[in-house]
């Protein structure tokens, strides 16, 4: 038996939505008798924070505290359109929504403080703090409870906002297949190191180290989290996941999800993440998409680790001890733990 060690490398560049048809979501928002912000949206949360983050992007775009602002998730009979939670678009198409509705109440809200404070709209602004006052004359404000009730009950307005977020659909040139596909890209790299060992096949990830160009994190807690999820969900789809081992034989299929591999604690390792932060012009505040793309550098990073350990090429997922060992039988036993190349 032997333990032999090996690290691999491996980047990629993820894409912002889709060139479907514009790829349009909306979002409405309106406040509260009492100065609370809703946005509405038809948009899923996975639990990649879209909750958090849209209001967030709300609360920030209105001056107000984002304790006061809450994000509803609909449906879409119900809840304005939504193409959907799929591309990493969410933040990107749902966050420039938000802020085009944010705009739109934020407008009212500052008309209706100013018809209290007799003074003009433009010469108002917000704190953060839930109060909106004077420019250079802070003891002259009102607070947005204060303005919504106000508007309610008082100048019979309503504070509120509407926002569709629609890239233009980019044609295909026939010529030369040129086109605009996606809103931004975003990029990765994701170093793998692992140990094999060479009688059982056995893959052990030791440290799963990456670096993560997102454009700007609106939430960097929630974004480092993403990063671990999906370090994680890389270590399963390459080393564990599958739902026919010997497809397209179903002999030996997981009948439920008892039997469905994926790693436990026993199996989790060293991961870390940076976060590099160059802002997108398109996205909202500078973000572009980071969900889906956390589970894809890890795969070739640790495939690439275990070529390195062995001089083993696989390309067929998931890289089973089996695989392993079938790879290694057909090598000389003096290349194994040596660097290719060597």
């Amino acid at each position: 038996m032997a333990i032999v060690k090996g690290r691999g490398f491996a980047s990629v560049n993820y894409p912002t939505g889709m060139n479907l048809g514009g790829d349009p979501t909306q979002a409405l928002i309106h406040c509260t008798t009492l100065g609370d912000f809703v946005i509405t949206l038809s948009s899923v949360d996975l639990g990649q924070g879209i909750k958090t983050v849209g209001a967030q992007i709300g609360a920030e775009t209105l001056g107000v505290p984002v304790e006061s602002v809450r994000v509803d998730l609909g449906d879409t009979d119900t809840g304005p359109h939504c193409m959907g939670t799929f591309a990493s678009r969410l933040t990107h198409r749902a966050g420039n929504a938000i802020i085009m509705a944010a705009k739109e109440a934020r407008q009212t809200m500052l008309e209706v403080a100013a018809e209290e404070l007799e003074v003009n709209a433009t010469d108002l602004e917000t704190d953060g703090r839930g109060n909106i006052h004077v420019v250079g004359a802070p003891s002259r404000s009102i607070s947005v409870m204060d303005v919504a009730l106000a508007a309610h009950f008082k100048q019979g307005k309503t504070i509120s906002g509407r926002g569709i977020y629609m890239k233009p659909k980019s044609e295909v040139v026939p010529e030369t297949g040129e086109m605009d596909p996606d809103s931004g890209q975003a990029h990765a790299c994701t170093v793998a190191d692992v140990e094999v060992d060479t009688e059982t096949g056995e893959v052990r990830v030791v440290r799963l180290i990456s670096a993560y160009e997102i454009g700007r994190a609106i939430n960097p807690n929630l974004a480092r989290q993403q990063i671990m999820g999906g370090a994680w969900m890389g270590i399963s789809h390459t080393l564990f996941e599958t739902t026919a081992p010997y497809y397209p034989s179903q002999e030996y299929a997981p009948r439920d999800f008892n039997e469905y591999l994926m790693p436990a604690f026993g199996e989790l390792t060293e991961i870390d993440g940076a976060i590099l932060q160059r802002p997108s012009s398109t996205g909202p505040f500078g973000a572009k998409g980071l969900g889906e793309m956390t589970a894809n550098p890890p795969i070739g990073a640790i495939a690439n680790a275990i070529f390195n350990a062995t001089g083993v090429r696989i390309n067929h997922l998931p890289i089973t001890p089996e695989r392993v060992l079938r790879g290694i039988e057909v090598l000389p036993a003096i290349s194994i733990g040596r660097h290719p190349g060597e």
